[in-house]
């Protein structure tokens, strides 16, 4: 038996409502909340945080000293056709990827997620 439920993940951000907009793009979500350094993504059962830190860090990639801090794994059809729609939401495509199946790209705040073929989740 569960203890907690999982409702929300918030994130640390260089600029919370750009994040929050890229967010959305990728994920078809609504922007529920943005303002005053914070904002909000509201999905079909969770919803996803965003906070301005103004002495943020991104996390790095390749991740060599452990400070990923997170990462999402996100099912698409074409791996290669949506790195390349994110890249235009103002992603990044590292050169440095660590395998075929799946494809790691960065977020506007420098966080790590990675895209894995949907037909591998079953």
């Amino acid at each position: 038996m569960a203890i907690a439920t999982l409702k929300m993940l918030t994130l640390d951000s260089s600029d919370a409502s750009r994040d929050a907009k890229f967010w959305s793009a990728v994920l078809g979500w609504d922007v529920a909340a943005d303002g005053d350094g914070y904002a909000m993504l509201t999905g079909p059962d969770h919803a996803l945080g965003f906070g301005t830190l103004p002495d943020h860090e991104e996390p790095g990639w390749p991740n060599e000293h452990g400070t990923k801090q997170f990462h999402l794994d996100l099912a698409v059809d074409d791996l290669d056709a949506a790195a390349a729609e994110i890249v235009t939401l103002g992603g990044t495509l590292p050169d440095e990827q660590p395998g075929e199946t799946w494809r790691v790209l960065l977020d506007p705040s420098g966080h790590p997620f990675c895209l894995t073929k949907a037909e591998n989740w079953g």
